[in-house]
């Protein structure tokens, strides 16, 4: 019966071709390449709790009175959004895991997008042929950052509603068009009339979502249709890829990597706790909270407008806020261009136009590891930055004082390590015979004891010994200089 239903569907859609060549395709056995795969399953994490959370939650800015079972909060007036968010917490089966599950899923899915970008960008695995799947990626992980906000957003507690009034203040800080984009998001003045919730709401589980599942489908697409990348080894070359094929071994392992990558979710979900929303209590716009911070994915965003001074542009009857328009628009800007171009700057500098099947190691490309040993650190720096508040509490410190160090450290620090990367690389090609190397010291000693250097002479291995012969020692080398009639100069190689 199964056999007549396939051959069935195949007479019409003529599918077993496709299907054969896609159960053959050969996937490189590497660990790294499983961080594309931990990213894919936290996302199946996260649509199977969103549908789940979707069920109990209500998008609704309206007051009520409360009367759930965390009893701190019993009759209270809280919105809608927040009260079914804490009822899903404490009222509803598994909803408390489920809802930690899904954040930490969001966590996860970010975090892996992020490491599995840097792997492909320290081993050049953006190159030609894969410049517009480098760019998918990129477009991912913005759409991702995207989501994540509005997902916090949604509980319209006192640390989520803090991040939507900063929202409202970033969007009116862009010129000429900032209230009306401001206003038409919000339906006016901040806080609006209560529809920016419902709004948050469509964008996360409908809309965003959608646009990431095409992104997802274009990228695997290409990974099918284009050459898997693999690192350099016997039996690799540029046109054939070595591993195990789809169909038994990696789909047996890929199904195992599901399991336990949603049983350690699910894990977090049980025994880490993850925004207790209970505790930070319903929104207030005059009240805020201290030392609480977005979600890591929103750090350095966070970091890099508290550590901008208080500037302000006044002209032509405008003003912007240059210390929310810097860091808030402009920095994330600069930074997601620079990585949606990188493969064409990189091209274009190193002539390079050919298609690249195999990775480099990072040691080989020094600049290219150096410029993004820069960028992870200025997007650290910022991040950290984040955090001035507990620091300059932790550290008995005025917070000026932190804020200050950070704003010369996210300049200065990213300088220290382009260049410290940059020698390491060298170095560490050196040691393999790569690249320059540095001449052995050539060490004299007189008759009478005295050592003197000389840098001009070569040593062993510097490709000299057919110009110069190394004598063998003998019996009477191992002979102290005085005891030897007519000593003079003797050569030690160091």
């Amino acid at each position: 019966m199964i056999d007549k239903s396939l051959r069935w569907i195949d007479d019409r859609l003529g599918i077993a071709k496709g299907g054969r060549t896609f159960l053959d395709k050969i996937f490189p056995d590497h660990w790294s390449f499983m961080l594309g795969e931990i990213a894919l399953y936290s996302f199946v994490v996260l649509l199977a709790t969103g549908v789940f959370l979707s069920l109990y939650y209500i998008p609704s800015a309206n007051e009520i009175v409360y009367h759930g079972s965390y009893l701190p909060l019993h009759g209270q007036r809280v919105s809608e959004a927040y009260a079914s968010s804490v009822s899903l917490s404490f009222d509803v089966k598994s909803g408390l895991l489920m809802r930690q599950a899904h954040h930490w899923a969001a966590d996860i899915f970010l975090g892996s997008i992020a490491v599995h970008m840097a792997r492909v960008f320290f081993t050049g695995a953006f190159r030609k042929p894969r410049e517009f799947n480098w760019i998918v990626g990129v477009s991912m992980l913005i759409l991702g950052i995207v989501n994540g906000f509005l997902g916090y957003s949604l509980p319209d507690d006192l640390v989520s509603g803090t991040g939507i009034r900063i929202a409202f203040s970033i969007v009116e800080s862009i010129p000429l068009v900032g209230s009306y984009l401001a206003f038409f998001l919000f339906g006016g003045n901040y806080p609006g009339n209560g529809v920016i919730i419902p709004r948050f709401y469509i964008l996360h589980i409908l809309i965003v979502p959608l646009l990431i599942m095409v992104l997802l489908g274009a990228h695997l697409g290409l990974l099918v249709k284009q050459k898997h990348t693999q690192f350099k080894g016997k039996g690799k070359t540029e046109h054939n890829v070595v591993g195990s094929p789809m169909f038994p071994t990696f789909m047996a392992k890929t199904t195992g990597f599901l399991f336990m990558s949603t049983a350690a979710i699910f894990l977090l979900g049980g025994f880490a706790q993850i925004n207790p929303i209970w505790q930070f209590g319903q929104y207030e716009p005059f009240q805020i909270s201290y030392a609480v911070q977005p979600d890591w994915y929103m750090g350095w965003l966070d970091g890099a407008a508290r550590i901008m001074p208080s500037w302000e542009w006044v002209g032509w009857g405008h003003t912007i806020p240059l210390e929310v328009f810097l860091p808030a628009v402009i920095f994330p800007g600069i930074i997601f261009n620079i990585l949606i171009l990188w493969p064409f700057i990189e091209s274009r500098h190193t002539k390079d136009l050919a298609y690249h099947n195999l990775l480099d190691r990072p040691r080989d490309r020094p600049k290219r590891t150096a410029a993004g040993a820069a960028m992870l650190m200025l997007l650290g720096m910022t991040f950290f930055a984040s955090s001035t508040d507990v620091m300059a509490n932790f550290l008995e410190l005025p917070l000026k004082s932190v804020l200050w160090f950070f704003r010369f450290a996210v300049i200065i620090a990213p300088i220290i390590a382009y260049f410290i990367t940059y020698k390491i690389c060298n170095e560490m090609r050196a040691a393999e015979g790569i690249g320059k190397r540095k001449r052995a010291q050539v060490v004299l000693r007189s008759s009478t004891g005295e050592y003197t250097t000389v840098d001009s002479e070569p040593r062993p291995g510097d490709g000299y010994e057919e110009l110069e012969a190394i004598p063998v020692p003998t019996y009477i080398d191992l002979v102290p200089p005085e005891l030897v009639t007519g000593a003079g100069v003797r050569r030690v190689m160091r």
